[in-house]
Formats: C-alpha cells, structure tokens, sequence
C-alpha cells in the first residue's frame, strides 16, 4: 500500500469534480475548487472521518469493498478504480460481464434521475445500483447474494420476483430474459459464469430449459411495462434502456406519461422510495 502516493490520487481526484457532476447544488459560499470531503464522503456512505484518513495518508489499508465504493463515489473510469486498487495494494477486480464498477457515465445521469425508478444493470444481468423508487417498486435488489444476483435466475427459481408483473406478462418476461441470457452465452462461452448461471438453471427450472432449447437469440422488448405495487397499485410505464457498449452495462428507466393516473402512482411511489430507503453511511 502506497499511502502518500493514495493520498494523493483521492485528493486530486476530489478536486477535479464538481458538484453539479454528482447531483449536488454548488451554493453561493463554496470557494475551494471540487467538492468538500463531507461530500466524497457521502457520496461513497462511509464516515467523514475514515474518508479523511485515506487523504491524510494515515489510514490502514481499505478492503476492496471499501475501495469499490470509494470508485464510484468519485466516478472513477475502470482504468481509474484499477489504479486505485493498486496503490491501496488490492488486486484490481478482474472485468468480467458481472464487473459493479459503474460507468461514471451512467452515474452522472443516475444523479439526475433521483426521483424516478431507474436500474443499473451488469451485462450479466446483477442490480448495481437503484434509485429510492426503483427500490420501492422492486424492492433493495442490491442486497441479494450469490446467484440471486441475477435477474434471470431469480425470476425462474424465486415466484416472488415476478410479483411485480402481471401474470399474463410472464410469458414475454421469460423470453426476453431467456434471449438476453443466451445472447451473453455466445459472447462469453460455457466456462464463463454465464456459462456456470445457465447449467443452475438447466438443473432448475424446467420452463427456463424449454425456452433454452429453442435457441432464441432475439425477442422484442416491450418498452410499455404493466407493474403493479401493493400499495400503489398497477401502473403502465414506459420502460427506456440505455446501453454502455465499452462497460457492458444498462441503465434503465421507468417514466409513465404526464398528468396519468400511472405518473401519480409513480410520485406517491418516490415518496415511498425516500421515506424507506434513507441513505446509510458506513465507517
């Protein structure tokens, strides 16, 4: 671990963002260039203090969990989060179809759509990130581990992954995951983890082995999505996906069409998302 040579990749690193590039306001009294430490610190949800440590160059060395938040909270390229790794004396994450890093990218756009349901997803399918009403609408899928992770094996292994759709959607729902999957098989090969999520589900699902056989690489996506909450009720929203080529990754985006009945539902459903899904910070 190179303290002084961390120290001061995070702090030239800090400087050179600015507020309006993480979904902050500047105010009139903000003098320094970049943003403030408190900032980085909230943005990463870790203490002030252990924050201000790493750029004093007098912390212990930071798990790669820690160094991973760290990266995105200051937007950091891949190219970028490896350097990082490197002075903290990890070994940088091997880039796969399941990488979390997130492009900064899709993170700036992430901090301007706070308000509505959006979904960062890894080319293999896992949440890496979600807004508070994405969270209130499909609830914290961040938290799931091991296999789970993946949208595809949760929605042919667990019933209540597919709560939020009707169930006369279901059907769409399975090709289109099912294709998504196969197409990712072709790119990355069977020794690949797609390769390893696809023997589970063979073993597992028997509706997901049929869709399997057929070889279906491509299925329409619907882009209007028929969801339901149990507290708000069903809703019919426009579903948009952004698609990061270089990273592998998708941002996606739920908005339903103004003065509805839906778009209603939609902010009693970010109000929701707040109330329940609080920022925490670690230490």
């Amino acid at each position: 671990m190179d303290r002084s040579q961390l120290a001061d990749f995070l702090r030239r690193r800090r400087e050179a963002l600015e507020p309006e590039e993480v979904g902050l306001t500047r105010g009139t009294r903000r003098r320094a260039p970049g943003l403030r430490r408190e900032e980085v610190a909230m943005l990463c949800d870790m203490s002030v203090d252990y924050y201000s440590r790493l750029e004093q160059a007098r912390s212990s060395q930071p798990s790669q969990q820690m160094l991973a938040a760290i990266a995105r909270g200051l937007r950091l390229t891949v190219d970028e989060r490896d350097h990082l790794f490197r002075l903290a004396g990890q070994n940088p994450p091997t880039r796969t179809p399941a990488d979390s890093h997130v492009a900064p990218g899709l993170m700036r756009l992430l901090d301007r759509l706070s308000d509505t349901p959006v979904v960062v997803m890894s080319g293999l399918g896992e949440t890496l990130l979600q807004t508070s009403p994405a969270r209130a609408l499909f609830g914290d899928e961040r938290t799931l581990t091991g296999l789970s992770r993946i949208a595809a094996y949760r929605w042919f292994t667990d019933p209540s992954s597919r709560s939020a759709y009707l169930p006369e959607d279901h059907a769409v729902q399975s090709g289109i995951l099912t294709a998504d999957l196969r197409a990712a098989y072709g790119t990355h090969g069977p020794s690949s983890i797609v390769g390893s999520v696809v023997d589970a589900l063979l073993a597992e699902s028997p509706e997901f082995a049929g869709l399997w056989a057929k070889h279906d690489v491509t299925t329409p996506h619907s882009y209007e999505k028929r969801l339901q909450h149990p507290e708000v009720g069903l809703m019919s929203l426009h579903c948009q996906i952004l698609h990061d080529h270089q990273q592998g990754q998708s941002l996606i985006v739920f908005t339903a069409l103004p003065g509805s009945d839906s778009q209603q539902k939609l902010d009693l459903l970010a109000v929701l998302g707040s109330e329940r899904f609080a920022p925490e910070r670690g230490h």
